[in-house]
């Protein structure tokens, strides 16, 4: 494994990293595709033997339940200095007031959560789940960097958003000398390149690394077309019914995925080797999420380091791209309510 820097900072991240989204007990996250904990721990440790050091979750995966899972196993497999753990915070974690959010009191009380439940003194890569409109920017900025300059994390991270929202946090944080935004987590890949128009250009001007949730487009870079339009996740998780995957450009959709499919041929590789590999040529990208639930896709992921794409080869990925209007991936909203009705007794606050 070869390592990189997450933007311009000094950290050494696998340009692969786990996505532990998966990874949860069932009875608090999705019943038909996460993982219990002792289906978890041997793709963690797979990782981990692989070279990967690079690990991402959030407090409300499975409600907290990916955090412990994460933090255990991390714990018995692994030393702790050599690995970054990241973690997110916004979305609601209990019911009532100040359950959710970005205010000081939830920033201050949900760093301390994440640390219990990921058994560690500091987390690496702490990063914003959204946008908290609900919330002054300047009370969450300055929130954020006490907990930096309290040891409790190391880095600083932001997730999707507008990039007029992103440029204006990094004002902020350098106009008060607060710790930065070092990454950001958003929603790219071969049939989602919106990013391209505003988000990527502005990391790459301010030195932002860039961490890519959905690498695959849910699995359907990964197959076949007529097995790719629906897959067991898209039809189960509400909370991502927004994504703009056809029939809005599906024509594009279908030539992008047959071209996946050919290049993937005359190599010899897998689909999701090709897709992956596509992705570690963009520019400001550090590292897909893979949220793999078996080990042949963490070593698709790893192989996908050495596949070197030709100029023809990304031509013929990137050509029948259709833009989409306004692509914003996962409403806020639909995202919020789908992780509401998770929570016992919130429909009643």
């Amino acid at each position: 494994m070869r390592y990189i820097k997450l933007g311009t900072t000094g950290l050494d991240v696998s340009p692969v990293a786990v996505g532990a989204m998966t990874y949860g007990d069932p009875n608090r996250g999705h019943p038909v595709w996460s993982l219990d904990e002792e289906k978890s721990r041997p793709l963690i440790r797979h990782a981990l033997e692989a070279g990967i050091n690079f690990f991402d979750t959030a407090n409300m995966y499975s409600h907290g339940s990916s955090e412990e899972i994460l933090g255990r196993a991390l714990n018995d497999f692994a030393d702790r200095d050599e690995v970054v753990i990241a973690t997110k915070l916004r979305h609601p974690m209990r019911p009532g007031p100040n359950g959710k959010g970005l205010s000081r009191k939830a920033v201050m009380a949900e760093v301390d959560h994440s640390l219990r439940r990921l058994g560690t003194d500091y987390i690496d890569l702490y990063q914003v789940h959204r946008n908290d409109h609900t919330t002054p920017l300047e009370e969450t900025l300055e929130a954020l960097h006490d907990l930096v300059k309290a040891g409790k994390v190391r880095y600083l991270g932001a997730s999707s958003m507008h990039a007029w929202e992103f440029a204006k946090a990094l004002h902020l944080q350098k106009q008060h000398g607060w710790a930065r935004f070092v990454s950001m987590q958003h929603h790219y890949n071969l049939l989602a390149r919106e990013e391209q128009r505003e988000m990527i250009p502005l990391c790459l001007d301010e030195g932002v690394g860039t961490i890519v949730w959905s690498p695959l487009a849910r699995g359907r870079l990964a197959r076949p077309w007529e097995a790719a339009k629906s897959t067991t996740r898209a039809e189960t998780d509400g909370a991502f019914a927004d994504l703009l995957y056809g029939p809005l450009a599906a024509d594009s959709d279908r030539a992008i995925i047959d071209a996946v499919g050919a290049i993937a041929s005359d190599r010899g590789v897998t689909r999701a080797q090709v897709a992956l590999a596509w992705l570690h040529r963009q520019p400001v990208v550090t590292a897909p999420l893979v949220g793999a639930n078996t080990t042949a896709q963490l070593d698709d992921a790893v192989a996908s380091l050495d596949i070197t794409l030709t100029s023809d080869d990304i031509a013929a990925l990137e050509r029948p791209y259709t833009p989409r209007h306004d692509f914003q991936g996962i409403s806020d909203e639909s995202a919020m309510q789908q992780i509401r009705d998770q929570i016992p007794g919130y429909a009643n606050t």
